[in-house]
């Protein structure tokens, strides 16, 4: 064992004969290894569940302490020596600084101002029930647990009353996201409610350790550290905030000064440092003084988007797990000995739950809110978090809490986060079944004629969005209503609260208003901003906007629940060839699941218009000119089905008609046929590939190729096959003759579609043989690719559709409300 006063920080190696473990920074990379593996196979082992990440990093510090691994003496002896807990602790208030930093900056003051008496009376109860209770607890754990009477009664009634009202605001906000409750009633009350609990929380941490800070004979000390801590915050708020926004402005857009940037980025990051010293240096936390600062930094503008991207991955990601084993190492649950402490938990466990709970539930039952909702927004409301290991922390440093009191409110902590989505899944569990109008009915449903053709585009990248803009103009040869929809993934990340901190009620998050405070913001904006210009110039076409916001696992449920609510008859998704394995998988779900026809647009340039028009539509973002401008173009562009037979090639002949129609677009038809032999006479004749068996079906795919040939507009080919028809495809799209190829998925058994290839294809085919030929990256395809696949439309005779939503959680949308633009 080192001796702790001549600690180095590096070894000269093992060849050396020295132990890496005596040394402080191997040692410490070690320790961090360690933290990450535990706590990511906490969180997948918990992902089923549902959980915050933030559970499996608190479970995996308190089995790294000295309640599981850190039993083991050898081990603490040699990975957690008593020597490098300084050192641990060290680096990771670092990282608790620039987090709370980050909560700060995610934390808007105005939003919180314009969120209403309701919410601010639902926190305001949520608050004081929780303290009240915690004055009869706070006396019951004095007079039971052993030592816990040497603390003042006062500091420890502050601690506990903090402990048991607190909200985690960014715990909250993910779990209202997983169970799809982000916009609803409940969401937006415990959001606005949480924003509120938040600043008060910190207020009465600041009061805490003040109060902690000075001795029961010394409360002179408690009121000047109190008063310099209004006077740090005072001018925090009244002379660096008008800095900050300056160094705001300077950042923007408008002011390119790469070299600039970089000297506001490094003194923001330097004032987050100073303010936690300043703050240390008054006698209260220094991340109190970071979280302050962290305020000051106007939400508008890209500043804060970017200091988001540069801090929060190597915080949240590396840092803050360190916080979360060096709690865990002070944490021994072995100290909650025998039925009587473990009875002194239950009770902190039931008077946190009932206070919180029903303090919530009795507000929200005299502010009108119904039963269920009230209840389900008190079971919210009582969500813990990182927020209560840090009070808990300090008060453990103060000398308030001893070991077996720190850890009966830790584990009252994990209880109350760990029932919070279970429990709320169960109040929304049991629907009546006569609200739920399920797909068998749908289908019996006569089919209403619409007077617009309802088309739902999904685009989650930006550069997709002139060439779908083409795609839907070829189509408009009736009036067309189309729903835009943004995927935004849900992280773990701050940015992603900064976004789903203001939702409006159209049954998902809606980011629109908010200012570009992160690179996905400015994506919106410039998504939107061409949508608009486009609805301006094209009068037959009516727009409406939608954002999704929500994680990977459950992308494709927010397409389903519009495309279902809204009746649309094909939704468009697109798939650039950059794009990640992860959005191909949300539309390889989309294809298996959605309730009506589905493409899938392989953008590779197709433009429509001309560059003038093209940049009519970018300046748009720049923009407010409504002037409507014609369309014109100078070469028609070519567009052409492949057709092999069947629903899928049906629904693809249906919209080329369609594209025929428009002045610009020239469509050809081309169908394959092959070579095949006479079994009599052995000769070889053309013969058509039809590899749908249903007489039926061979009828409607003449039929649909009988009335396509009445129009002039369509030039019809049929091309014979001689050997491989995926050669033939893939010269097709090669010839850099179409701009725009179509083709039917064709969900055919592998059987029939063997024979006519000449190599083994994928048992596993994604967009159909001839969909997935060309829109492989691996060939040299030229050509745009939509692949077709076919379904008949759920319909409903209301206007209003009331639909399932995941875990029973129902939504009513109306198609014609105004608040959906």
């Amino acid at each position: 064992m080192p001796n702790i006063t001549t600690i180095k920080t590096s070894s000269d190696g093992a060849w050396q004969g020295d132990n890496p473990l005596n040394y402080a920074f191997p040692l410490l990379i070690l320790q961090t290894i360690l933290v990450l593996f535990i706590s990511r196979c906490l969180a997948l082992l918990l992902k089923p569940f549902r959980q915050p990440k933030v559970i499996a990093e608190i479970l995996g510090g308190i089995l790294l302490g000295p309640s599981a691994l850190g039993r083991n003496q050898d081990f603490t002896k040699w990975v957690f020596p008593s020597w490098s807990t300084p050192i641990l602790e060290s680096v990771a208030s670092i990282g608790l600084l620039f987090f709370l930093f980050l909560v700060g900056l995610e934390l808007d003051l105005s939003s919180i101002r314009r969120s209403g008496r309701r919410a601010f009376t639902i926190a305001l109860a949520g608050i004081s029930l929780p303290f009240i209770f915690g004055i009869g607890v706070t006396f019951l754990l004095r007079r039971v647990v052993k030592g816990e009477e040497k603390s003042g009664y006062l500091q420890c009634l502050v601690f506990m009353g903090v402990a048991l009202s607190i909200t985690a605001f960014p715990v909250l906000a993910r779990i209202l996201a997983e169970l799809k409750l982000l916009t609803t009633q409940v969401g937006e009350m415990a959001m606005a409610a949480a924003a509120f609990n938040d600043v008060a929380a910190w207020i009465l941490l600041a009061l805490a350790v003040a109060l902690a800070g000075g001795s029961s004979s010394s409360s002179l000390v408690s009121i000047w550290v109190l008063l310099s801590g209004v006077a740090f915050v005072a001018f925090m708020m009244l002379a660096v905030r008008p800095v900050m926004r300056w160094v705001s402005k300077q950042c923007s857009s408008g002011h390119q000064q790469v070299s600039g940037d970089e000297v506001y980025m490094c003194l923001t990051l330097g004032g987050v440092m100073a303010s936690g010293f300043l703050t240390d240096l008054i006698g209260i936390h220094s991340i109190f003084g970071a979280f302050v600062f962290g305020l000051t930094i106007p939400k508008e503008g890209e500043f804060a988007g970017r200091l988001i991207k540069r801090i929060e991955d190597f915080v949240s990601g590396l840092l803050l797990p360190l916080y979360f084993a060096s709690s865990g190492l002070k944490t021994d649950v072995t100290k909650i000995r025998g039925a009587e402490a473990w009875g002194l938990l239950m009770v902190v466990i039931s008077t946190s739950c009932a206070g919180k709970i029903l303090g919530t539930f009795v507000v929200g039952m005299l502010c009108k809110i119904p039963a269920r909702d009230s209840l389900a927004l008190g079971v919210l409301m009582n969500t813990k978090g990182l927020v209560e290991l840090i009070v808990l922390n300090i008060g453990k440093e103060k000398k308030v809490l001893n070991d077996e009191m720190f850890a009966i409110l830790v584990m009252m902590a994990l209880f109350t986060t760990f029932m919070t989505t279970p429990t709320v899944m169960a109040i929304y569990k049991s629907k009546s079944p006569s609200n739920i109008i399920s797909s068998s009915l749908n289908s019996k449903l006569t089919k209403a004629k619409e007077s617009q053709l309802r088309i739902m585009v999904v685009i989650h990248e930006p550069e997709g969005v002139p060439s779908l803009l083409s795609l839907i103009e070829s189509l408009k040869s009736s009036p067309i209503k189309l729903y835009v929809m943004h995927l935004v993934e849900l992280t773990d990340r701050s940015s992603s609260i900064m976004m789903v901190h203001r939702a409006r009620k159209n049954g998902f998050p809606f980011v629109d208003h908010i200012c570009k405070d992160s690179s996905t913001l400015y994506y919106q904006n410039q998504i939107v901003a061409a949508f608009k210009a486009y609805s301006h110039v094209h009068s037959q076409i009516t727009i409406r906007h939608t954002t999704a916001i929500s994680g990977l696992s459950s992308m494709h449920e927010d397409i389903l629940h519009v495309a279902q609510a809204k009746r649309v008859s094909m939704i468009i998704l697109s798939s650039m060839e950059v794009s990640g394995h992860c959005w191909k998988v949300i539309n390889q779900r989309v294809l298996k699941t959605a309730p009506c026809s589905v493409s899938v647009f392989v953008d590779r340039g197709f433009k429509l218009r001309s560059e003038s028009d093209q940049m009519l539509i970018a300046s748009a973002s720049t923009s407010t000119n409504n002037t409507t401008t014609t369309i014109a173009t100078n070469i028609p562009k070519k567009v052409c089905v492949l057709f092999l037979g069947g629903p899928d090639d049906r629904q693809a002949l249906e919209l080329a008609g369609r594209m025929a129609h428009h002045v610009d677009v020239m469509v050809t038809v081309i169908r394959l046929t092959f070579r095949c032999y006479d079994n009599h006479d052995h000769e070889r004749h053309c013969c058509s590939i039809s590899i749908v068996n249903d007489e039926k079906e061979k009828e409607l795919d003449e039929g649909a190729m009988v009335e396509l040939k009445m129009s002039k507009e369509v030039e019809f080919i049929e091309k014979v096959v001689e050997n491989d028809i995926m050669e033939t495809v893939r010269s097709i799209g090669q010839s850099m003759v179409y701009e725009l190829v179509l083709v039917g998925k064709g969900r055919f058994p592998l059987s029939m579609v063997s024979p006519l290839l000449n190599h083994n294809i994928d048992e596993q085919v994604k967009l159909g043989p001839l969909g997935d030929a060309l829109a492989s990256s691996r060939d040299v395809i030229s050509c745009s690719v939509l692949v077709v696949q076919h379904k008949e439309p759920l319909q409903s005779t209301s206007s209003e559709l009331l639909l399932p939503k995941k875990d029973g959680i129902l939504v009513a949308e109306n198609d014609d409300d105004p608040s959906h633009v």
